[in-house]
């Protein structure tokens, strides 16, 4: 059965009479073993692929929904039909949805973008493409910016023995860390925006933060790549028909649709309206609704003006959209219970996470808000991460841009830095992943990956640390 099949069974959950009375759900009385399905579809994402990578690539699906199962079924023997099905179509309607129409449209209108030209993998050229994608990210989204250039990247890199390095650091610095200057960047940041943090306050406050994080990756990765590039084997025979073409962009018409997915976010932010309609016990906004459908619209009109050589040259395809798709699916679900827990604060079953970013004096602790917030959104949704830590540390954002401004570009900065701790810390991480393995690049395994953000990032971390959150 897909992943969209257990969806709409699901669903019909809703129908249930008890719904309407269903209330949100109580962290502080909930048990840590809630916590088991979501963490034992992180841990099926990190080994299965490595231990039965066939039966993975056949079956993800199955084990995304079997897992949410998992959770969803005693939840209803338990609580009741009706909150298990508030809780799925909360998820449903609030999160997941919205989440996956605004990758599929970035990732079709990306897609649908080809830049053509002989390009030739040097450590100077990646490293230039890893820099403007830094840059892009703040303006059009970390998704948008990864699905724009993480193919030519790629395409470029064809003739090299040694690419993984390549799309592990274009993850680093496209996928997470330049998204860190403006809500359009990155989803924390962008709700940050709506609960009243101004629009330039973040790149006025972290800047420094993002040019010394991203200066040092694009250093360390210029030499690693050169050292690389310089080995004897390394280069292997170019393509005998090569694009000689001059360098630009084929399908260039998407560029207008991506500003228009840009406006779209930011309009379902800004704009309020009093219209709400209730769906099953959750209330969908209309500006919500008109972004939706919005982005809808634009991922149909990219593919009907996009050529078809376009795509071909891009090889796109739509597997790694369903890969990212079906594994969200349950990741959303099964973690319902788990950010629960997490908003119950100092009462709930993770109260002592809570604590810790307190200081004995009741003054919260920038270090510890930066390192709490970060490693939770290294393996939590970072939305609602930032959005935990956020009310933690006051959720005033008047005295938080003001009196604990520091606090609040400690909670800023992990949220988005340290997505980039593992595949499923942000969204195009795992997309970027599915990309690079569908062009036979051969990626890190889950931990393996880790073992490179351990390596890297970490340390810049604690640096950064020490600088300015101490």
């Amino acid at each position: 059965m897909s992943v969209f099949r257990w969806l709409g069974a699901v669903a019909l959950l809703s129908l249930w009479p008890g719904l309407s009375f269903a209330a949100s759900m109580d962290g502080s009385q909930l048990s840590v073993l809630w916590g088991v399905p979501f963490a034992g579809l992180l841990l099926s994402i990190a080994l299965l692929p490595l231990l039965t990578p066939s039966f993975w690539h056949h079956h993800f699906g199955k084990v995304s929904a079997a897992w949410s199962l998992a959770f969803l079924l005693p939840f209803a023997l338990i609580y009741g039909p009706g909150m298990a099905a508030f809780s799925f179509m909360h998820a449903l309607l609030e999160e997941y949805i919205p989440f996956i129409l605004l990758l599929t449209a970035l990732f079709t209108v990306a897609g649908g973008i080809h830049i053509r030209g002989n390009l030739h993998g040097s450590p100077g050229l990646n490293t230039a493409i890893l820099g403007v994608g830094a840059v892009l990210a703040s303006f059009m989204g970390t998704t948008g910016a990864s699905m724009l250039l993480i193919r030519p990247l790629i395409r470029a890199n064809d003739n090299r023995a040694h690419k993984a390095h390549v799309v592990v650091f274009f993850i680093f610095i496209v996928s997470n860390a330049g998204g860190s200057l403006t809500p359009l960047g990155d989803p924390p940041l962008f709700l940050g925006f709506l609960k009243g943090v101004d629009f330039f306050w973040t790149v006025s406050h972290i800047f420094p933060e993002t040019l010394f994080l991203i200066g040092s990756l694009l250093a360390i990765f210029y030499a690693l790549d050169a050292w690389f590039y310089h080995r004897r084997e390394e280069l292997m025979p170019l393509d005998p028909t090569p694009d000689t073409r001059r360098i630009g962009f084929d399908g260039a018409a998407n560029f207008w649709l991506l500003a228009a997915v840009a406006g779209l976010v930011l309009l379902s932010g800004i704009w309020k309206s009093a219209v709400v309609f209730n769906i099953a016990g959750t209330d969908v906004g209309l500006p919500g609704l008109v972004r939706d459908a919005g982005l809808v619209a634009i991922t149909l009109l990219s593919l009907n003006i996009t050529a078809a050589k376009v795509h071909a040259d891009n090889q796109f395809s739509w597997g790694p959209m369903l890969e990212v798709a079906k594994l969200f699916a349950g990741i959303f679900l099964t973690i319902v219970p788990v950010i629960a827990m997490l908003k119950a604060g100092t009462s709930g079953p993770f109260g002592a996470v809570v604590s810790s970013v307190t200081r004995p004096d009741g003054t919260p602790d920038p270090a510890m808000y930066f390192w709490a917030t970060g490693m939770l959104s290294s393996f939590l949704d970072n939305a609602p991460t930032y959005l935990v830590f956020f009310n933690t540390a006051g959720g005033d954002a008047q005295a938080m841009m003001t009196t604990f401004a520091s606090t609040l570009a400690a909670i800023s900065a992990g949220a988005v830095f340290m997505g980039a701790n593992t595949y499923i810390g942000n969204a195009p991480n795992l997309m970027v992943k599915a990309i690079a393995e569908e062009r036979d690049v051969k990626m890190p395994s889950f931990f393996g990956y880790m073992l490179w953000s351990g390596g890297v990032l970490i340390p810049l971390f604690i640096i950064m640390t020490f600088i300015w959150f101490k």
